[in-house]
């Protein structure tokens, strides 16, 4: 296997990372004290093509693919995690199943808005009983005339508030098994009895929403049924493939700007005066870190690529998850350690990266499902 970038790679990572720089970053630690939506940034990378990664070409996207996407996605997310999970969940959560179960009429109606920006997309399984248990959902969904009649109460739902689009699983067979009766559902927001709770108070990711959704008697046409009827669980757990690999992208971005702080605290400087650790602790304590991120780093682009080839990758994208979740998290630990006052002093960015961390050994599955699913994927490949 060839690890060595195109020419074309090179310059997306490059012209990525600059547009991190130039409109992400800034404004980063103030949306974080102040919760604050990432309302330019958002349309700053619509208008470079970043919420169409996944969208063909003909209805208004890019398709430059998943490793395309971790390519840019982790720039971003090494600027801002927050901004990153708003453009993650929109691409791998939304675009992604539309594109791949939606129908022509749904393509045509959702994608190319959804692409330029005009509608933001949100996903919505999570609810107040069912978090790993996905199928434990009780949101009901049930057929009147030509329409579809959802209600219930979903959780932790990213972009919530905002959204104009939000694809809905609902059961819609009471008969059937607990992952037999569940269907997928694109929701247009704005429809009568669609409302959104206040805004989560979090520990990390704080520029991104984070809300309750609820639907009372909400009609949905049955031409917005996301593929076949009562196969929604499948495709839910399918669109968190990609979702995995979108989390694990952010880790890595995070741990990144936490190495990226440890360099520049000693850049040609000694341990500070007084410090706990000798010149050699420090150099050491980087070296294993860089190689930690290297190594989850190709974790994910491997899952991406076998996404990209519509091959199986869920034992990979679990692995790119869970290695880079760990990762991420020791990383960010260990550069508040390393830069003492310099790293936990909120003007240093270090704790908001620690902070952000935290809650990607969480969402798109926990640390503990993430190993379920290797462990399964390795037995069953006996």
């Amino acid at each position: 296997m060839d690890f060595k970038l195109t020419t074309e790679q090179v310059a997306m990572r490059a012209e990525a990372r600059a547009f991190a720089n130039e409109v992400v970053a800034p404004g980063a630690d103030v949306r974080d004290q102040t919760k604050a939506f990432p309302e330019e940034a958002l349309q700053a990378a619509a208008e470079k093509g970043y919420l169409g990664l996944l969208v063909p070409t003909q209805y208004g996207g890019n398709a430059l693919g998943n490793l395309a996407q971790c390519f840019i996605l982790e720039e971003v997310a090494r600027a801002d995690a927050s901004t990153h999970v708003t453009i993650s969940v929109h691409n791998s959560l939304v675009t992604g199943p539309i594109k791949i179960w939606g129908s022509e009429v749904l393509k045509q109606r959702f994608l190319p808005r959804l692409a330029t920006g005009e509608f933001i997309g949100a996903y919505a399984l999570t609810e107040p009983q069912s978090g790993s248990d996905a199928a434990a959902l009780s949101c009901s969904a049930t057929r009147d005339g030509d329409d579809w009649v959802i209600s219930g109460t979903k959780m932790w739902i990213t972009s919530g508030q905002r959204a104009d689009v939000v694809i809905v699983f609902a059961r819609t067979d009471t008969n059937a098994s607990a992952t037999k009766g569940i269907s997928a559902f694109v929701v247009d927001a704005n429809q009568p009895g669609m409302t959104s709770g206040k805004c989560e108070n979090k520990t990390g990711i704080r520029a991104s929403e984070t809300v309750q959704l609820f639907l009372d008697d909400v009609r949905v046409p049955n031409d917005q049924l996301l593929g076949e009827e009562n196969r929604g669980f499948n495709y839910a757990l399918e669109t968190l493939n990609g979702g995995r690999i979108g989390i694990a992208t952010q880790s890595v971005g995070v741990a990144q700007a936490a190495l990226d702080a440890v360099l520049h605290g000693f850049d040609g400087k000694d341990a500070p005066k007084g410090s706990a650790f000798s010149t050699q602790d420090v150099d050491f304590a980087i070296s294993d870190i860089a190689t930690r991120i290297e190594a989850a780093r190709f974790l994910v682009w491997r899952a991406a690529q076998l996404r990209d080839r519509d091959e199986d990758h869920v034992r990979e994208a679990s692995m790119a998850k869970l290695f880079a979740s760990q990762t991420a998290n020791e990383v960010c630990r260990q550069a508040v350690e390393l830069l003492g006052a310099r790293g936990w002093r909120a003007e240093g960015h270090v704790e908001r990266f620690l902070r952000d961390a935290r809650v990607t050994e969480i969402y798109e599955g926990t640390t503990e499902i993430q190993k379920l699913v290797i462990v399964r994927a390795l037995k069953a490949a006996r």
